[in-house]
């Protein structure tokens, strides 16, 4: 892939995080400012009711979805990139690439799966 393919989603991967990120900080943390201007509450933050009732939601597992895969997917790329910075073979280039790529993957993969797990067994 080329290499201003892979910038353009790391862009459009920061946008969606400053985005999604920006909900679950307005939704968790800033709830009295979300209700004086009519968006829901998440109740208290840190009770088992109240994380077991969003933990249902299909809008919280999508939010941590795509959270957790733009993130990964920015993350490595820029790590990709500090990394590719410094002079090395094309040989070793191509060991980074995968190994990066096999990693990020790998904890995609994983966080997936916990996360439908999680709201699986929620829904239980």
């Amino acid at each position: 892939m080329r290499e201003s393919t892979l910038w353009f989603w790391h862009l459009i991967a920061g946008i969606v995080i400053i985005f999604v990120l920006g909900i679950h900080i307005g939704v968790m943390h800033l709830d009295k400012i979300m209700q004086a201007i009519g968006i829901m509450s998440a109740g208290d933050v840190l009770s088992y009711a109240d994380v077991l009732a969003r933990a249902k939601t299909i809008a919280y597992l999508i939010i941590y979805l795509l959270l957790m895969w733009f993130a990964l997917y920015h993350g490595f790329y820029g790590l990709r990139s500090m990394i590719l910075e410094i002079s090395m073979s094309k040989t070793a280039q191509a060991v980074v690439n995968w190994v990066i790529f096999l990693f990020g993957f790998g904890l995609a993969v994983y966080g997936t799966y916990a996360i439908i797990i999680g709201y699986t067994m929620a829904n239980a």
